[in-house]
């Protein structure tokens, strides 16, 4: 098959260069399809326990107060669509990452950004509580966040 490719002035370079990207991207799809990556389009919690890194939270979660109310992507995701698939893009990212090379922090912990995305659906959520709060600049520190007092609302107890 080489000999007559060759034969029709197909170089060796294209040659090897189709058959590297071919095997790349095979390798990717196998990887996207083995990893349950179509999964993580959707709202279901579930795929947020493909890996194993997320079942305590998940667990967690299933027994906290807000369990009838939302999902995850309910408090961890922007609302609106274009941000919410480059966060889910963006974490998806860093935490295959941490799961492939085994360099995450255990006890797994949130991101800054996403602590502010965190914070922003609280607050949106449960704007006619604590508007008057917003108001005043409560929420000005960054260290006076929703999950300071309730942290065992979203997970659960804390252990």
């Amino acid at each position: 098959m080489l000999k007559i490719l060759c034969r029709q002035g197909v170089s060796g370079w294209v040659i090897l260069l189709c058959g590297t990207v071919g095997s790349v991207c095979g390798l990717g799809v196998y990887t996207f399809w083995y990893g349950q990556g179509g999964s993580y389009f959707s709202s279901d919690p579930k795929s947020c326990v493909n890996c194993h890194i997320m079942r305590e939270q998940y667990d967690g979660w299933q027994h906290a107060s807000h369990h009838a109310h939302a999902k995850c992507v309910d408090c961890h995701l922007p609302h609106d669509f274009v941000g919410k698939y480059i966060a889910k893009a963006e974490n998806g990212f860093w935490h295959s990452k941490g799961f492939t090379l085994q360099d995450f922090h255990e006890p797994i912990r949130i991101k800054p950004k996403n602590s502010a995305i965190l914070q922003a659906n609280c607050v949106r959520c449960h704007a006619d509580l604590v508007n008057d709060l917003g108001a005043h600049g409560a929420f000005a520190d960054g260290s006076n966040n929703c999950v300071r007092c309730h942290a065992a609302v979203g997970h659960g107890p804390s252990r």
